[in-house]
């Protein structure tokens, strides 16, 4: 949770001023030295394994965004696929909001107390949520410069630019290295998804530029895409089983065109079918199944999309060779 995301550099700290006592004899290989932080929201959809590979490293903390259905408040880090997918099932109002100000302050001052130079904070395309200017305005709150990145998308598009941040900055590099490692990752990325209806983004008023198509989509199976921040729609397919053949098709087709493509699945309410999809646009890829990520849609997004989402991000691979649990 952000009121603890302070302990991972604490803890880290307090290992290296052992180091640091007289009588302590040094490894041959001292890993470098965190000097900058990266800070992201559940938004990213990191994967529960890569999660704690960054808080390894000692320089990441998440900010959870709240989702509400009556008085029932759901977040990420929690089992919410149930709960959440039963709210969305009976048509209760699902609404969510974006973190207080106050939340990322406290999560920014752990990581000013503990020595960090900077900090970069990558979040949730700023025409979706008010996320990062939240960040934005806790920035001004504290002396520690802090880089606010508005990603202008979500998903593993955004988390596959936070990993390449964290692991730039878990070589000691300067903010703007670990900046530049989450633009270049971010540069070109794509989120593309199929959702059984467009009600649940209707509602939230999250459909963009496709407003104005509603009425006439609402009978349609329509492939869409995160275009500058906002969903518009790529493709219209008019049944179900054309849909999911025409996503998987399109996916494979621009990570086809990268050298070395970063690919993942997201998914709510429908695993088995994911991992079905997911093993079709491997063996289509020629990679093997565990290197497209699996990872259920984060439940502020599972919100406004529904049950039976089916999204692929594709990215260019671009980050550092460096594994964080040899530190």
């Amino acid at each position: 949770m952000a009121e603890d995301s302070e302990l991972p550099a604490l803890a880290w700290l307090r290992r290296r001023w052992g180091m640091l006592r007289p009588g302590h004899v040094p490894a041959a290989s001292t890993p470098p030295r965190p000097r900058v932080a990266v800070v992201t929201d559940s938004a990213a959809g990191l994967p529960e394994e890569w999660a704690e590979e960054f808080e390894h490293a000692g320089c990441f903390a998440s900010v959870v965004l709240p989702v509400m259905a009556g008085d029932e408040i759901f977040t990420d880090g929690q089992d919410v696929d149930t709960p959440l997918s039963l709210a969305l099932a009976s048509g209760r109002q699902v609404r969510t909001s974006r973190p207080a100000p106050g939340q990322f302050e406290r999560v920014f001052r752990g990581f000013e107390r503990a020595g960090f130079e900077g900090i970069v904070s990558l979040h949730l395309s700023g025409r979706l949520s008010g996320t990062a200017d939240a960040a934005r305005v806790a920035a001004e709150r504290v002396d520690i410069p802090v880089d606010v990145v508005d990603s202008h998308t979500a998903g593993m598009a955004l988390g596959f630019a936070v990993r390449a941040a964290v692991l730039t900055a878990a070589q000691g590099a300067p903010t703007a290295d670990v900046r530049r490692a989450a633009d270049d990752r971010l540069a070109g990325a794509e989120v593309l998804f199929y959702v059984p209806s467009l009600e649940q983004l209707r509602r939230g008023g999250r459909i963009g530029a496709a407003a104005s198509l509603v009425g006439a989509m609402l009978a349609i199976k329509p492939i869409l895409t995160l275009k500058d921040g906002l969903i518009v729609p790529l493709e219209r397919i008019r049944t179900a089983a054309k849909a999911l053949p025409r996503l998987r098709e399109l996916a494979v087709g621009r990570a086809a065109s990268l050298r070395a493509p970063a690919v993942a699945v997201h998914y709510f309410g429908n695993r088995p079918e994911a991992e079905r999809f997911a093993a079709d646009v491997a063996g289509d890829l020629g990679l093997a199944v565990q290197d497209v990520v699996l990872s259920p849609l984060p439940a502020v997004l599972a919100a406004h999309t529904g049950l039976g989402v089916l999204a692929v991000v594709i990215a260019s691979s671009l980050e550092p060779a460096q594994n964080l649990r040899t530190q």
